[in-house]
């Protein structure tokens, strides 16, 4: 999926876990496949999953990145109004990966996908006392850090640009450029508050159309209050919205900032993964023709 990927087996996690963690080398080691683009991931007997980053990176900074990241989990699962993962161990390079590593608990649930969860009025119901719950977190004079989404709508310019010139002949981008051209320019973000900040169908868990666990929580932090709606805009049908939209009493402003930030996950999934991950290159074409369909968001 990406040029600096990192690849390993599961003979691989095999030998990390038994010079590394003796006391689980016979668990039963599982590749777990999905749409992610970040971790390879690996189910350790019932209870655990070993993650490894994809993408090469700085062994010292990485191993602060996931210290961060663990720091993150803890707090993200002390409000979190459904089941998260916990972490447990960090791992360091061997066995041909030059990257520390990392162990959490295991959530059990079904991965949502664009469509699995979209007309459930529970769900959008379960999402909208997740999101509430963690706006409602103290943020202990923390700032947005400035990476990734979450700040300033025109600091990603440059990337919709490309995304967009990439994308010709697959979506239909002189709409999808006007729709940026107003997004773009919506007033800056309100005082921040802590947000999960990658609410994807990939890191939503459901079961009987509720929400039940929501894993990838290592980027919790505070971020424009609107960041988390795009969870509405991957998995909600237009009702559905409604009813995320009305429970967290979000204005005008709010739900077209919320849409922005959807609109700049969306637009760089279909054609940078059109090959390497056609799940999450479809998930971006879902979410731009929700956006695209929506009314409250024309003119």
């Amino acid at each position: 999926m990406h040029d600096d990927q990192l690849d390993l087996d599961a003979a691989d996690v095999a030998v990390l876990i038994a010079e590394q963690f003796p006391d689980w080398a016979g668990e039963d080691i599982e590749r777990v496949t999905g749409v992610g683009t970040a971790n390879h991931l690996f189910r350790l007997g019932p209870r655990l999953v070993a993650r490894f980053p994809i993408r090469d990176a700085d062994e010292t900074a990485a191993r602060a990145e996931l210290r961060a990241e663990h720091a993150a989990m803890a707090d993200f699962g002390a409000v979190a109004t459904v089941a998260a993962p916990v972490p447990v161990a960090i791992g360091e390079p061997g066995a041909g990966y030059p990257l520390p590593w990392s162990v959490q608990t295991w959530v059990d649930g079904e991965t949502a996908s664009p469509s699995s969860v979209a007309s459930s009025d529970a769900f959008a119901e379960d999402l909208a006392r997740l999101i509430a719950a963690l706006r409602a977190d103290d943020t202990a004079g923390r700032r947005f850090s400035g990476r990734g989404r979450g700040g300033d709508l025109t600091a990603h310019d440059d990337w919709i640009e490309l995304s967009l010139r990439e994308s010709e002949g697959l979506l239909p981008t002189q709409r999808l450029r006007r729709m940026w051209d107003v997004l773009r320019v919506l007033p800056g973000p309100r005082p921040e508050v802590m947000s999960h900040k990658d609410l994807i169908p990939g890191n939503v868990l459901v079961r009987g159309g509720r929400l039940t666990g929501v894993l990838d929580t290592g980027g919790y932090g505070p971020a424009d209050p609107a960041l988390d709606l795009v969870a509405g805009w991957h998995l909600l049908d237009a009702p559905r919205r409604g009813i995320l939209r009305e429970a967290l009493d979000v204005d005008e402003l709010g739900w077209r900032r919320g849409a922005a930030w959807a609109f700049l996950q969306a637009i760089g999934l279909v054609w940078y993964y059109l090959e390497s991950n056609p799940g999450m290159s479809a998930l971006g074409r879902s979410t731009l023709e929700r956006l695209l369909d929506a009314p409250e968001l024309q003119g």
